[in-house]
Order: structure tokens, then C-alpha cells, then sequence
């Protein structure tokens, strides 16, 4: 039985820390800079693009071995290194401090997992298989990515704003919701994503 409860979580502000800066972890620290989160990486070796987010003072990299007290204030912890005895420690040592931890590629010692997203703008869609099988959520997420293309984008960002003021209007409760849904439809993606290539076509025409 599945017991992951799905969130997504705000990093802005938090301290998370990246154990190992190679070719495993690099990825890990990417997916990282867009959350706003204060990002601390320990590794004894880091890959040049991890140097150059260093030097430009988007992460802070410290080159040596992680020691527990690395975990001090940490709001959650990724594990990226080739070593099972540091992997070990680490998940060890966060679990001792209530840190979320995550081991990449060792779904034992996960207290969360990476899921496979796609994104178009404010619309996220997330895919997982609780560790079991990356490659079938990466499948699937290409198949969504057929599916929600590029003008949902937009679409979500202008359904953000008439949801607002909607529920800012004098309209009753039950209007109010039968509205919402009826904008958030397909007819209405489809609509709205004909109404924007019509309007990019009069741009090109001028």
C-alpha cells in the first residue's frame, strides 16, 4: 500500500543541504535554484557548472567532508554520493535530527522522492512510482507533455487573474463556483488557445 501523502512543498527561505556535487548530484542541485531556498552543498569534489553556481553566489559549496553538524538547521537534505557508508551516515545522522533526507537512487532511504514534473507555468503535474521505476514516470511525463503543450502556460496565468476577480465580484457562492468551472473546461483551453493564435497572427501581419 502506497502511504506517500503528495504535497509540494515552499523552499523559499529554507536551508537545505546538497551532499555531493558530481554528476549525480549536479542535477539535483539545478532542480534546487528555482525554490528560493538557501542551497549548501559539501562535497569533496564538485563538477565546474556546481563551481560556477558557487561563484556567483547561488549556492555556497564547501569542498571537504560532510561532518553531522552539517545537518544543524537544515529544513531537508539530498544525498548524492557513491559512497554507501557516507549515504548511510547521512540518512543516519537526518533521521537522528528529524531532517527530511533523501538518498538518490536508493528508495530505502528516502523520506521523499523526486518525481517526474512537467510544467507549464504555474501548472505543475508530478509523477511518481514511490521510487520503484523512474523510467515509467519519465514515460509518462512525455506523454503529458503531448498532451498539456505549451499554451496551458498562459491559459493558467489568465485563469489565475478572472479567478480573482470572481471571487472579488457580488456574485453568489453557487454562480461563483459553476463560473469557475465552466472557465477552467476544455472548451474554454480551446477557445482561449484559438483567441491567442488569431491575435499572434494579426501581430505578424502588422
Amino acid at each position: 500500500m502506497n502511504s506517500l501523502f503528495p504535497i509540494f512543498v515552499k523552499l523559499d527561505g529554507r536551508q537545505v543541504l546538497v551532499v555531493g556535487a558530481g554528476r549525480v548530484g549536479e542535477p539535483k542541485i539545478r532542480g534546487l535554484l528555482s525554490t528560493g531556498a538557501r542551497i549548501r552543498v559539501v562535497a569533496q569534489q564538485a563538477t565546474e557548472v556546481v563551481q560556477e553556481w558557487a561563484r556567483n553566489a547561488e549556492i555556497q559549496l564547501e569542498e571537504r567532508s560532510f561532518v553531522p553538524s552539517d545537518l544543524d538547521n537544515v529544513f531537508l537534505v539530498v544525498v548524492a554520493t557513491s559512497s554507501r557508508d557516507l549515504n548511510q551516515l547521512v540518512f543516519n545522522e537526518a533521521h537522528a535530527r528529524t531532517v527530511l533526507c533523501n538518498v538518490v537512487d536508493v528508495p530505502e532511504q528516502c523520506d521523499f522522492y523526486y518525481p517526474a514534473v512537467l510544467q507549464r507555468g504555474d501548472l505543475q503535474i508530478a509523477i511518481s512510482t514511490s521510487g520503484q521505476s523512474p523510467s515509467l514516470a519519465q514515460r509518462i511525463r512525455q506523454q503529458l507533455e503531448r498532451q498539456f503543450g505549451a499554451g496551458y502556460s498562459r491559459w493558467v496565468a489568465e485563469l489565475g487573474e478572472t479567478r480573482r476577480k470572481v471571487l472579488a465580484s457580488n456574485l453568489g457562492a453557487e454562480r461563483k463556483r459553476d463560473l469557475l468551472q465552466s472557465l477552467a473546461s476544455v472548451e474554454a483551453f480551446e477557445a482561449a488557445l484559438s483567441d491567442g493564435l488569431k491575435a499572434n497572427r494579426k501581430g505578424v501581419a502588422v
